[in-house]
């Protein structure tokens, strides 16, 4: 007894610290707030702070910061888009993009931004559907559930309703969130990737940083900016060291719940992997940018996304092989396990550890399969994604919703067009190159003998495979994809586009693995979290915060440095420290544009600032607000310390860094000669 008394303090412990923590708005910890801080968020003070918040679809936090519908995130949040409205002379990237008027704005292909209206609790509606079920029959039935909660919530106006049933503390909780959805969004202010991402890849999740890492786009309805009641005005002047600000944003995925098995799982097999793998993909992609001007241009946001992938992965890898840190993970769960041995009502919840455990090592055996098949776009390209929606999507759209594959259940519809209707143009020598390269790694991984890579490959090779595929498909053609998705089943039958063949001939083999792994690892995985997180609640209730799941957060902190070998980092820069930096070349050179503006700046104005705020991947593009609901900063990326946030948070070293609120105007009006988007998020 002495011991479990011992365990349960330590997980006491573990819980919410100073600054920790990711809190939904419903749910907010005001005591806690208080202490920290000396100020209580209101009622009205959160209502704003939610409606003034959005995230894009496609993984990145924003904010309306105009009643004009402006909407301010990171550069490389819309990175894509800025890339896919180029033209041959013409890299926004690299160039940069202003529109001068309202009139220029462009549309981004395939952008989706959503406003957070409404949450609603619906656990006891899916544990209803799910009770007494295991297995396949459970993943079915929580499909169905959800599908039915979130049509009946989007009704008849999909185009501008979304709903999305989310689940918290892993199964614990169940929540509806029903959101305002904008998908004509439009392109307004990007500046040069130079500026953007300063310092490149030495630079990323560093401090101190010199980025402007912005852009503006507007939301648009039925032509006209959209118009909103709430809105972050911006503080000229920036926060302070040492003052109180909240990060109010999505983060996309923790994992500080997970079991010991899952994380063991992530340390020995799938990051090193994953780890190999962009490793390999990157230098693969710089090989191709190296070929000339046009290769570069639309390789560019794809080696962005590898560069950053990596460095996050490499440092979620480094956490946790920390063994003090993991060894706290085992403590922790030693704890709640003994808890729950001590009450007579966790007799089912006893043996969900034992489950995960057996679901680890069938996930092991399932991961090439998986990953050859059915994971993400396994094929990387776009044509391959086009394919596989649509013959997915013919197959699926007939059946009753509740049936359907939960990619395809009606609500989500909208979002699925989009995409599969996107103007933006596809590259069929990139696509070759990256089908090459997935067919490679899929061959090296499950050997040359095995029957998917017999049916992937059959007699060819994987150049000769990518060269035939991509040479008899007209799936980059936005019109042909449509008239494939109006024709249905028919359609998909008498195509004889390479790709739509390609994907339907694999189609069921890929469907096979997917059973496979929802039965025997995910069903298990999630079954065993809800025992487990029910054991959770009765030891320390539910005044936790949720792992993080791209739902709107609120985080509160301070502007605040840490100590580094020894060392003190301050944690305010200014642009004088951008030109102290910036050598002329490559990652450390300023655009031209910078170096004509330089005497026409105040150099001492704040660039970039860190924060103790808790963030995660997804919190990119988040604002950083102040006391009054004004903005203050708009997040863009953490420390290297911030990446084992994924598991744990440490308030001695894991830092926010944010992009000043006083830089925007400053760079606005004397860099970019956009005075009159500067005088809009003046509110004049």
């Amino acid at each position: 007894m002495r011991r479990l008394l011992l365990m349960m303090l330590l997980l006491t412990g573990a819980a919410a610290r100073a600054d920790e923590g990711m809190w939904t708005l419903d749910s907010p910890p005001l005591q806690r707030i208080e202490r920290s801080t000396g100020f209580v968020p209101s009622p009205a003070w959160l209502d704003k702070a939610m409606h003034a918040s959005a995230r894009l679809a496609r993984g990145c936090s924003a904010s309306f910061v105009s009643p004009d519908g402006l909407v301010l995130t990171n550069h490389h949040c819309v990175a894509h888009c800025v890339e896919e409205l180029g033209s041959s002379g013409h890299d926004l990237l690299k160039e940069g993009f202003v529109a001068r008027t309202r009139a220029e704005e462009r549309q981004c292909p395939a952008m989706e931004l959503n406003r957070l209206e409404q949450i609603t609790d619906v656990t006891r509606e899916v544990a209803e559907a799910t009770a007494g079920l295991e297995g396949g029959d459970y993943k079915k039935a929580r499909n169905a559930v959800q599908a039915r909660l979130s049509s009946a919530c989007v009704g008849p106006d999909a185009t501008r309703v979304r709903c999305d049933v989310v689940d918290f503390y892993h199964g614990g909780q169940y929540k509806l969130y029903r959101y305002h959805r904008f998908q004509d969004v439009r392109l307004v202010f990007a500046p040069e990737q130079a500026a953007a991402f300063f310092g490149g890849d030495p630079d990323n999740f560093n401090f101190p940083r010199y980025d402007l890492d912005m852009s503006m786009v507007r939301a648009y309805e039925d032509g006209k900016p959209a118009v909103v009641r709430d809105y972050f005005g911006l503080r000229a002047d920036g926060p302070v060291a040492g003052e109180p600000v909240f990060v109010v944003g999505h983060p996309g995925s923790t994992q500080r719940e997970l079991p010991v098995s899952r994380l063991a799982t992530l340390r020995d097999f799938q990051l090193p992997d994953a780890l190999m793998r962009l490793a390999e993909y990157r230098g693969v992609l710089e090989e191709y940018r190296a070929t000339g001007p046009e290769p570069a241009r639309y390789a560019a946001a794809e080696i962005f996304s590898v560069e950053n992938s990596f460095k996050a992965l490499r440092g979620r890898f480094a956490a946790l092989t920390d063994a003090r840190h993991f060894q706290q993970k085992i403590d922790e769960e030693s704890a709640l396990r003994a808890f729950a041995q001590t009450r007579p009502e966790f007799k089912d919840a006893r043996g969900a550890w034992d489950a995960t455990e057996q679901a680890e090592a069938a996930y092991r055996d399932l991961y090439a399969p998986w990953s050859a098949l059915e994971r993400g776009n396994p094929l990387l390209t776009d044509y391959f994604a086009f394919a596989r929606t649509l013959v997915r999507a013919a197959a699926e759209r007939p059946k009753p919703n509740g049936e359907r594959l939960p990619e395809f259940a009606e609500a989500g519809l909208p979002e699925v067009r989009a995409r599969l209707f996107s103007t933006a143009p596809v590259h069929a020598d990139f696509e070759k190159l990256r089908l090459r390269f997935a067919l490679t790694k899929i061959r090296e991984s499950l050997g040359a003998d095995d029957p998917i890579v017999h049916q992937l490959l059959g007699q060819e090779s994987p150049e000769q495979v990518a060269e035939r595929l991509v040479a008899g498909t007209s799936l980059g053609d936005p019109a042909q994809r449509r008239a494939l998705w109006e024709g249905g089943q028919a359609a998909i039958d008498a195509s004889q586009d390479s790709f739509i063949r390609f994907a339907a001939a694999l189609d069921p083999a890929a469907r096979a693995v997917r059973k496979r792994f929802e039965s025997e690892v995910e069903s298990v995985e999630q079954k065993s979290a809800e025992r487990i997180a029910r054991v959770r609640f009765a030891f320390k209730g539910t005044d936790t915060y949720p792992d993080a799941t791209f739902t709107l957060r609120l985080s509160y902190g301070t502007v605040q440095g840490w100590d580094e070998a020894g060392g003190a980092v301050k944690p305010i820069t200014d642009f004088a420290g951008a030109y102290a930096r910036a050598t002329g070349a490559d990652p450390f050179r300023l655009p031209e544009s910078w170096l004509r503006a330089r005497n026409a700046l105040d150099l001492a104005t704040p660039l970039n600032f860190s924060t103790t705020n808790d963030i995660i991947g997804g919190n990119s593009g988040s604002p950083v607000i102040d006391r009054e609901g004004r903005l203050v900063g708009l997040v863009f990326d953490g420390n290297i310390h911030s990446l084992g946030g994924a598991y744990w948070y440490d308030g001695a070293t894991n830092r926010a860094v944010a992009l000043d609120s006083a830089a925007i105007p400053e760079a606005l009006d004397k860099i970019y000669g956009a005075g009159t988007l500067a005088r809009e998020l003046r509110g004049r």
